[in-house]
């Protein structure tokens, strides 16, 4: 039996950072018992991925070092059925173009792929056991029920589609189906936890625990969203695109609570700097392979001589100077920035510059990949790409034959008026008796 300090330490490292824990009763009861508890992280192949991403694939560190066995759910149904977003075929696709960036993603955060078991959905979501208990699902759930807990998480249109109302049920399915004790995801999907947490008992399976981040506000304030191109920053923009964005994007001085960079700061950097320190101290805990193969620049984002314990540097470049200011935590940041000891354009400068190193080693493994190009091109192909087009096909004339065709019966008629006139005898001239 393991210790209560091992029990709650790895406790602690499953649950920090997020911001909502349901059920981790039964995450301590599993610990306890020795055995390591397994989750499942789930995302639904349909618009190009954000570098909001980054905020559940980081956490995702901290479960495999406290021994989770993890799931990646590459959900290409709920793809399908989220409002058709995508056709099958697309979703297709898309699906291997997710496939390529979250490995890559992965690695170069130092998390190692080879402790990851990626699943697609649609490999036992169309089997008649899960269809069954899915049918068994819908002769259960109310059909307030269903459009209230996908409320935050499936497109809202005027005229729903039905496929919207399944969307919770085989959300909820998959915890079963995966064999897992505990879902992952955004805080935005609480409605579609607590759901689960109803009706899987209804259909005899176990209640599982859920663990939610917090959500990445978008670079103009609001949610960062896919469909929203000024909202965020895809993980294979180019430099000059980063800077632009983040020029654009809403920093009023002193104002910290409407700043989708400071979130991003928050949410992010700090993480994955703190990730990168404790590693540099072997401090990765059941989790030995982490760091092995990692791509790009693992540094932290501080300076190399700002003091012990520094999370984050901000560098004064603007056009007043000044030394750099080094940040053990958020809230200092947070406080600074209130107080407006931090200008917004040395906190530009700084995110830009963290997000370019982080996007750096994707880039290149994109342009070096001419397999993950073309998947990108059938994923997510150029709307505004011209299209050929179909040449006309050349008409050949063939000629009737003899005695056919629309020109015949004028041609015979032709050919009676050229025959050469009749001789005219003296005895055949008007007027005159013929013999008999």
């Amino acid at each position: 039996m393991p210790s209560t300090l091992d029990v709650e330490a790895k406790y602690d490292l499953i649950t920090r950072r997020l911001q909502e824990v349901l059920g981790g009763d039964s995450i301590k009861a599993i610990l306890a018992e020795g055995r390591p508890p397994k989750a499942y992280w789930g995302t639904a192949p349909t618009g190009r991925p954000h570098i909001g991403y980054f905020v559940a694939l980081t956490k995702i560190a901290d479960f495999l070092r406290a021994g989770v066995e993890v799931k990646i759910l590459l959900a290409d149904v709920h793809a399908f059925l989220d409002n058709l977003k995508a056709p099958l075929e697309l979703v297709a696709h898309r699906t291997k173009y997710y496939k390529f960036l979250l490995r890559t993603v992965f690695t170069s955060l130092g998390i190692p792929t080879s402790k990851l078991i990626f699943v697609q959905g649609s490999d036992y979501q169309l089997t008649r056991e899960y269809n069954l208990d899915n049918y068994r699902l819908c002769a259960t759930v109310t059909e307030h029920d269903a459009k209230k807990a996908g409320a935050e998480v499936v497109k809202q249109v005027e005229s729903p589609l039905i496929s919207g109302l399944l969307y919770p049920g085989l959300q909820a399915l998959d915890e079963q189906y995966l064999g897992v004790d505990f879902q992952f995801g955004g805080v935005d999907q609480r409605k579609i936890f607590t759901f689960a947490e109803l009706y899987l008992p209804r259909l005899g399976y176990a209640k599982r625990a859920h663990l939610m981040n917090p959500m990445v506000p978008g670079l103009m304030g609001g949610k960062m969203s896919s469909s929203d191109p000024d909202s965020k920053i895809d993980f294979l923009d180019a430099p000059e695109a980063v800077k632009r964005k983040i020029k654009k994007a809403f920093c009023e001085e002193g104002n910290i609570t409407e700043n989708g960079l400071l979130a991003f700061i928050k949410t992010v950097l700090i993480p994955i700097s703190q990730l990168r320190i404790e590693r540099r101290k072997g401090e990765t805990g059941v989790d030995s392979e982490e760091g092995q193969g990692a791509i790009g620049d693992q540094n932290p984002f501080v300076d190399d001589d700002a003091p012990e314990g520094t999370v984050f540097t901000i560098r004064r470049e603007g056009k007043f100077g000044g030394p750099p200011s080094h940040y053990k935590d958020y809230q200092e940041l947070e406080e600074d920035f209130s107080a407006k000891k931090v200008h917004p354009s040395d906190l530009k400068t700084a995110v830009n510059k963290a997000i370019d190193s982080l996007l750096a080693p994707i880039r290149k493994a994109f342009a070096e990949s001419p397999e993950w190009q073309e998947v990108e091109k059938l994923a997510y192909p150029d709307p505004n790409a011209k299209t050929e087009p179909k040449k006309k096909k050349e008409k050949v004339y063939h000629p009737p034959p003899p005695g056919k065709g629309k020109n015949a019966q004028v041609t015979k008629a032709s050919a009676e008026s050229s025959e050469p006139p009749l001789p005219i005898s003296e005895n055949t001239q008007p007027g005159a008796a013929g013999e008999l």
